[in-house]
């Protein structure tokens, strides 16, 4: 089992920045990819981005790319998303979560069907 603490979240003026936190306890080394995805009522999940635990290599979503940055810590158990030039369409629940160790390898994406342990996730708010 692994579970997963998301920390960080908040309101924020436009063009404002956050850093969220995802904390990983349990089984840590079961999983090899850490992902961040965001929620709005009626809405799917949406992949923000991910890591590669073992290498370090990341994935951003388009919607992000060149404003969020995902980072992990020494101990690969702390996943950070850097967030800058935040949007009110940034507003949502995020979440991170973890996909376990696969046989047959895949590389890691923030798809959210392909991950197995969610965290209960943290609000952030951009106002215009």
């Amino acid at each position: 089992q692994v579970q997963l603490a998301e920390s960080g979240g908040g309101s924020v003026q436009a063009g404002g920045s956050l850093r969220l936190s995802c904390a990983a306890s349990g089984y840590t080394t079961s999983y090899n990819c850490i992902g961040w995805f965001r929620q709005v009522p009626g809405k799917g999940r949406e992949g923000v981005a991910a890591i590669s635990t073992g290498g370090g290599s990341t994935y951003s979503g388009d919607s992000v790319k060149g404003r969020f940055t995902i980072s992990q810590d020494n101990t690969k158990t702390t996943v950070y998303l850097q967030m800058s030039s935040l949007k009110p369409d940034d507003t949502a629940m995020y979440y991170c979560a973890a996909r376990l160790r696969q046989a047959s390898g895949g590389s890691c994406q923030p798809t959210p069907r392909i991950f197995h342990y969610w965290g209960q996730g943290t609000q952030v708010t951009v106002s215009s």
